[in-house]
């Protein structure tokens, strides 16, 4: 086998993998195809060039770089003499993980948080309400309870969030395990 297949089959295997995990970031295979494209170009992409290398129609492609530039996976770039957009993979990839994993964390943890603070005000509202039935009453105090555990769980939840944006995280799981 000639050097250039093996080199190529490699790749090929790297992206095949990437492409199938992309799920984990809500994105399709397509688009951890594209990633993958990115990764191993040694060279900021056009979309026709990356259309011309994937087989995708120009609107797909346009509409995966969003995603990917949504994820803080990839940038555009600029270069000197392109009139063309150019863009490359985000080479962070611990980078990549805080800012998607940390976006979407805090969008669920405020919205579930909101939704549990609503809950807990009409139960007290309820708790308070002289018409309320006893046995409504007690359900009320279990469900004060369970939404008050979860919203232990969120603050925590809130603070390992807070500790991948400060980077506090690597003070505990080190990117790189020291020779021992």
């Amino acid at each position: 086998m000639k050097d250039i297949e093996k080199l190529e089959r490699s790749r090929s295997r790297v992206i095949d993998a990437i492409a199938q995990n992309m799920n984990l970031y809500g994105v399709t295979p397509s688009i951890g195809r594209l990633y993958g494209l990115l990764f191993f170009s040694d060279q900021p992409l056009t979309l026709d060039e990356m259309k011309e290398e994937l087989g995708m129609s120009k609107t797909s492609m346009s509409t995966s770089v969003r995603s990917l530039l949504d994820l803080n996976m990839v940038d555009k770039v600029w270069v000197k003499g392109v009139r063309k957009d150019l863009y490359s993979v985000e080479e962070d990839w611990y980078q990549s993980f805080f800012d998607f994993f940390t976006i979407k964390w805090r969008t669920g943890i405020t919205m579930n948080i909101s939704a549990i603070e609503r809950s807990l005000t009409e139960l007290k509202e309820l708790q308070q309400d002289p018409n309320t039935s006893e046995e409504v009453i007690e359900q009320t105090k279990i469900d004060m309870v369970k939404l008050q555990n979860s919203l232990e769980y969120y603050d925590w939840l809130n603070r390992l969030v807070d500790s991948f944006e400060t980077k506090e995280i690597f003070k505990f799981i080190p990117k790189k395990i020291e020779d021992k």
